[in-house]
Parts: structure tokens; sequence; C-alpha cells
């Protein structure tokens, strides 16, 4: 089966998210994909490549404000939220949810919180390692105007784009991917493909997204709530659960942490990978191995 587009509806009208499906070709588990900040589920073809022969279906979602996903985000907790709403679109029970930086962050609070009993829960370097007080005043950072100029300056969110100026922006992604510090590794086509996917239709223009207001929001959520990016959101799990670190990753200076992390209890489980922070992009044949294990 060649991959599809499909949309996963949201409860109550809410709209919908766009998601790839990869279809299946055993009797394997179930197996959910969500992508980070400023990916989308494109970022995940190259693993599904390796890993739909041993699923039973494997579909990747774009988040609000990513890829074709036309809702955007106005409360913190909505794109991790959303993922209880797409698994019961799909009709599954007990799937494995895999997730990436912020989308590991997204299947372990949906989980947290109860929306999904997963058989299995795998963060690919996203992580949250703070406590709440500590958390909430990295998040205040976010609102600062010097943060959003550093993501403009970076990764262009926002940018308006005609058509011409996209294309020559795809294509300068490709060409630097070699030596970018995020891409390196990675397929050309694949950058390609992911980068086109990030620009939503605006008229004769194309925005890249995420928006920054989205990333403020998102990133700046009630310390008073009951599931939390912080450390505390770990003790609400009770599934296994695994951890692939990335040895020159965001994390990889509180690796420490992380053993504290996943020695704390039992079905936890630690596995390094050599590369830098987007695994799936730059290994995704190692990262479908470890998925293949999940149960």
């Amino acid at each position: 089966m060649e991959p599809r587009e499909i949309t996963l509806p949201l409860a109550h009208g809410a709209g919908a998210l766009a998601a790839i499906d990869f279809g299946g070709g055993s009797e394997g588990p179930e197996v959910l994909l969500v992508h980070g900040s400023g990916h989308n589920a494109a970022a995940w073809t190259d693993v599904a490549a390796e890993l739909v022969p041993h699923c039973g279906r494997l579909v990747a979602v774009d988040l609000r404000g990513h890829g074709r996903t036309t809702l955007d985000s106005t409360a913190a907790d909505q794109y991790w939220r959303d993922l209880g709403d797409a698994v019961a679109a799909l009709g599954w029970r007990r799937p494995v949810l895999v997730g990436h930086s912020l989308g590991g962050y997204a299947v372990t609070a949906a989980t947290a919180a109860g929306l999904i009993e997963p058989a299995a829960v795998c963060t690919v370097d996203g992580l949250v390692l703070d406590d709440r007080a500590t958390a909430a005043r990295r998040h205040a950072d976010w609102r600062k105007p010097s943060a959003h100029a550093e993501l403009r300056e970076l990764f262009r969110y926002g940018w308006r784009a005609t058509a011409d100026e996209r294309d020559a922006y795809v294509e300068d992604c490709v060409r630097r991917s070699p030596t970018d510090w995020l891409n390196s590794g990675a397929r050309p086509g694949l950058v390609r493909e992911l980068t086109a996917r990030s620009f939503a239709p605006d008229g004769e223009h194309g925005v890249r997204r995420p928006l920054i207001e989205e990333i403020v929001t998102l990133n700046t959520p009630n310390p008073a709530d009951a599931v939390y990016p912080s450390v505390d959101v770990y003790d609400l799990l009770h599934c296994p659960f695994t951890v692939v670190l990335a040895t020159r990753g965001f994390y990889a200076q509180r690796r420490a942490e992380v053993v504290a992390l996943t020695e704390a209890r039992p079905g936890r489980t630690l596995i390094d990978i050599d590369s830098h922070h987007n695994v799936p992009t730059a290994h995704p044949a190692a990262l479908a191995a470890i998925i293949k294990g999940l149960r």
C-alpha cells in the first residue's frame, strides 16, 4: 500500500488533523507517530519505509499549526489532547505511541491524562526533566521578543513567501542539509518533502508554520494543570516506557537525570543512539529497529 493522505476528525466537530497513513503489512501493533515542533508527518517517511511491514497499521499525524492540519493552537494543551481524538477516529484500542521532541511530550501527556491507553510509549529525544517551578520560569522565556527573533532567524516561522521564494528556500535547505546542525544525515528528498509540507497556502503566498504566536501558546501552559510539562508527568505513566536519547541531542548533557528517570520504575528502558536531535530523519533504520521491539 502506498502512503495516502487522510484526515482524523476531532470530537464535537472541532475540525480534523491531517495525517499520512502508511498502511500496514502484518499482525503487528498499530503505531501512531508524532513529530516535533516545526516538523510534520513527513518527518517519519523513511522510518515508515522500514517499519510498515512490521505493523498492523502505521499513521503519522500533523499536529495543530503544522503541516497540512489547518487548525491553530489557541491553548497550550490542545495539540496533545487532540491525539486522544485521533486514536479514537482510527478505532485503535492499544496502539504503540512514538513521539519525537515535542511529540515525545505529546504522547506522554495524552497517556498521563488517560486519553489513550497505549501498549507502549516511546519518546525520541523528547523529554521534560525540570520540576514545575523551574519549568514555569523557562516557559516564561518564550514570551520574550528575543526568543521570537531567534526563531524567525533560525527557522523563518511565520514567514509569508511567494511560491518562488518558498521553492528557493526549500532547495536552499536541501543544499545546506549535509552540514546543517539538524538536517545532516537526512536524505535530501526527505528534507525537501518535510520543508515543503511546512508551508500552508495563504492566498498567493505560503506561510511557514508554525507561527511564532502558536509556539508561544503551546510553550506557556498553566503550572496548576494536572498534566504539565515537568518531570512529575512521568509519575502518571503506567505502561512500558522507552526513552531514545540522542548522544548529541538536546538532553545529552542531562543523561544522569534520564538514567534516574528510567530506573525509577520497572518497565522503563533507556536506549542511546549516536545522533543529533532529529533522529527520525537522520537515522530512520536504527530508530525503526527500536520501534519494532515495542509492544
